[in-house]
């Protein structure tokens, strides 16, 4: 079975939802967790403290340079992961779109690398 990153996205400088639809897209986006775990795909899931949190790290001139902030341009800003197995493409694209309905929010789908042992 591949693995896949399910990459929770939200607009860059959105703010969060009303708490009363903020707990239904929790015990929808639960539901969905369930589901995952009941049928052996989950793997792990979390969500991302907001991007002013996050330090950025650069190579630069031989050196590594490490800026505080959300530095990293982008439309979108990712705010939580489900890293799932599935058999295939299709079968991680039926996972994200149960997903991005319960999250409400665009759901990105991309397989991890798979490595030979050495």
């Amino acid at each position: 079975m591949k693995q896949y990153l399910l990459s929770i996205c939200y607009p860059a400088g959105s703010t969060q939802p009303a708490p009363e639809a903020l707990k239904k897209i929790m015990a929808d986006v639960m539901a969905v967790q369930r589901q995952m775990q009941a049928a052996g795909a989950w793997i792990f899931s979390g969500g991302l403290a907001p991007p002013t949190s996050a330090t950025v790290l650069r190579h630069q001139a031989g050196d590594v340079v490490t800026t505080d902030g959300p530095f990293i341009e982008s439309k979108e800003q990712i705010g939580g992961i489900t890293i799932l197995k599935a058999a295939d493409l299709d079968a991680a694209l039926e996972w994200a779109r149960q997903l991005a309905r319960a999250t409400t929010t665009p759901v990105e789908v991309r397989p991890l690398v798979e490595h030979s042992p050495a």
